[in-house]
């Protein structure tokens, strides 16, 4: 399988779910974006390498990277392999110059040590044709099978907004809102309701 490459475009605050964040991933030379949900604490490990702070203590993730450097050992690659029943599994390539081995990782924490390690992230065209947006102009277009946003593992659903006593109308104006503010997550749910609205 011809594997795409991605990079991290946007980290922002999920209106939906309390604590949790959306990590949006984008498809280079192509259109098309990931958003994952993932939990605080990783979203925090992300955004702190990528601003190149530095904590007064190593995180979880840095001292992974120091123990692995002290070993000669490094993460080569990140593929977000697959995506079942709305969870995405990833896995580190990992080599110490002798010997290459694959490590299964939640999606976050892989992606965490790939900005720790400078190393690319990739995934197959079955995951974005299922699970992204697309990009055209300056819209965004759902892909026709995504169900909803789809996290890397399950997290706890909160009350969010009651669509169901939207009217269309409504929804798409809030749609558009939510896509202008690349609230992704928040996009995709509005979307769900939408397509629920079609169908009936």
């Amino acid at each position: 399988m011809k594997k795409i490459k991605l990079d991290i475009v946007g980290l922002s605050y999920s209106q939906t779910q309390s604590g949790a964040y959306a990590l949006v991933l984008s498809e280079v030379n192509g259109r098309r974006r990931l958003p994952i949900i993932i939990g605080g604490f990783e979203a925090q490990a992300i955004a702190i390498e990528i601003e190149k702070m530095t904590p007064t203590r190593p995180l979880t993730h840095d001292l992974f990277r120091s123990f692995a450097s002290s070993f000669d050992i490094t993460v080569q690659e990140v593929i977000i392999y697959n995506l079942i029943d709305g969870i995405f599994y990833a896995k580190l390539i990992c080599s110490d110059g002798k010997k290459q081995v694959e490590i299964d990782a939640r999606t976050s924490d892989a992606i965490a040590l790939a900005v720790r390690f400078d190393c690319p992230i990739h995934t197959y065209e079955f995951i974005l044709s299922t699970a992204g947006i697309m990009i055209e102009g300056n819209d965004f277009v759902f892909l026709e099978n995504m169900e909803g946003a789809a996290t890397e593992e399950k997290v706890a659903e909160s009350p969010s907004a009651s669509y169901n006593s939207m009217s269309v109308e409504e929804l798409k104006e809030k749609l558009q809102q939510a896509l202008s503010e690349e609230a992704y997550e928040k996009a995709v749910k509005i979307r769900d309701e939408l397509s629920k609205r079609k169908s009936s």
